[in-house]
């Protein structure tokens, strides 16, 4: 008899095995099934954190849409089509953006895109013409399509960025490929992001938007508050805590003298909150 193989570990080793095997077997699995196998090869050092993470994420993706990720159209930056191209170029040395939607009248009208690479044509020279005379089409989609649907999309046509509408096709949002990508992958962070995170935009004395990674270390420094959660680092998690639930957008919170509310969630994360900052007694 043979003692090559400890004894104590065996049942182990067949347990995980034999689930591997059962679901490589095309015998249906629910997705609970599935992802509770998976972190059980996590915790076997089987499966490293970051590979664990992406599978969830894409084990979610088909069941995303678009709604759930874009950005509101308040928080979009746009130019008219009726400025000219000399007035346009500080404005996209601002964003910062490779394209930058285009609109009528308003936010609610998306007529087209401008790409920054188009603009370098005219540097120079921008013979007294408007944004309208050098935009590109924009692509359209509803806020009810599939996330896999949209990437395969992007990927077909080649596209980068396209304009949600509601029901009425009215504009809702927008959503370019990275965010797409990051659903599965993460944070991605390009050359145009700064290298120290800005966290806060202030809007005026008592309202702030806030990045749900903010540190809560540096939350607290920056309202010279005292905020404590043993189990989280970010304040995005601490609204989460406080909440009980994972929050969707229009989620609020109120807590001391803060009025927190979710405006941009998935099913996973909390990305960036509405803050508002309350006297004592007010909520």
């Amino acid at each position: 008899m043979s003692d090559d193989k400890p004894p104590s570990s065996q049942p182990q080793q067949k347990s995980l095995i034999d689930r591997i095997g059962h679901f490589l077997s095309g015998e249906p699995r629910d997705q609970d099934d599935l992802l509770e196998m998976l972190k059980e090869a996590h915790e076997k050092h089987l499966l490293d954190a970051d590979a664990l993470s992406m599978i969830e994420g894409i084990l979610h993706f088909s069941e995303m849409r678009v709604r759930d990720i874009m950005i509101p159209r308040v928080q979009m930056h746009v130019v008219s089509k009726t400025i000219s191209l000399e007035s346009v170029f500080p404005i996209a040395v601002e964003y910062g953006h490779s394209r930058i939607p285009v609109i009528e009248d308003d936010r609610s009208k998306v007529v087209g895109v401008l790409l920054a690479k188009d603009l370098l044509e005219y540097a120079t020279d921008s013979n007294n013409l408007m944004v309208a005379d050098i935009m590109r089409p924009v692509s359209v989609v509803p806020e009810s399509k599939r996330l896999n649907v949209l990437l395969k999309e992007f990927r077909t046509e080649r596209s980068h960025m396209v304009i949600v509408v509601d029901e009425y096709g009215v504009t809702a949002g927008l959503v370019t490929i990275e965010d797409v990508l990051e659903q599965i992958v993460g944070e991605i962070e390009d050359e145009h992001d700064s290298e120290e995170e800005q966290y806060v935009q202030k809007s005026n004395d008592k309202r702030f938007t806030i990045k749900a990674l903010m540190p809560i270390d540096e939350f607290n420094e920056y309202f010279s508050a005292d905020l404590q959660d043993d189990e989280h680092d970010t304040i995005g998690g601490f609204v989460i805590r406080q909440i009980g639930y994972m929050p969707k957008k229009g989620d609020s919170l109120e807590y001391r003298q803060f009025r927190f509310e979710v405006l941009h969630a998935d099913d996973r994360r909390v990305f960036l909150l509405k803050l508002k900052l309350i006297n004592e007694g007010e909520g």
